[in-house]
């Protein structure tokens, strides 16, 4: 697993650069490490010998822990190495309102949902700034410059 010096850290201001740096961080860790934050962490799976399928594929089920090999451990381990570098990025005030969060999965969706919110959100935003640009006016000792 590659090592990397400088993680880019949160800001809320500049969000969407945060986040598109955050993300090629995060893929540049691992060839994993970006399923890790949009599919969860991995679970190692296995076929279930007892399991009779009528379509031919076998039924798959979790692997015991104690079946993992060294690669296995690395994979599951993500989700882990993943959390560590997005609290790393946060101030003390947002590590606060994430810190409940279980897997990288779910830091990632509640830093999404409070930066930019949902759809209602966004047009809401959109139409109070829609609103700012069409009330701004001239004061008198301002020029055009």
């Amino acid at each position: 697993m590659a090592s990397f010096n400088k993680i880019p850290m949160f800001s809320n201001e500049d969000y969407d650069d945060w986040k598109i740096r955050m993300q090629a961080n995060l893929a540049a860790q691992d060839d994993d490490m970006w399923y890790i934050i949009t599919d969860g962490p991995m679970k190692i799976l296995k076929a279930n010998k007892a399991a009779i399928t009528t379509k031919g594929a076998p039924q798959m089920v979790e692997t015991y822990r104690s079946e993992w090999t060294a690669e296995d451990k690395n994979k599951t381990n993500l989700d882990i190495i993943a959390k560590d570098i997005l609290y790393k990025t946060l101030d003390k005030s947002m590590f606060a309102k994430i810190k409940t969060c279980t897997t990288a999965k779910e830091i990632w969706e509640k830093l999404t949902q409070l930066c930019e919110g949902n759809d209602q959100t966004k047009e809401n935003k959109l139409n109070v700034a829609i609103k700012k640009f069409d009330n701004a006016k001239m004061k008198p000792e301002e020029t055009l410059a």
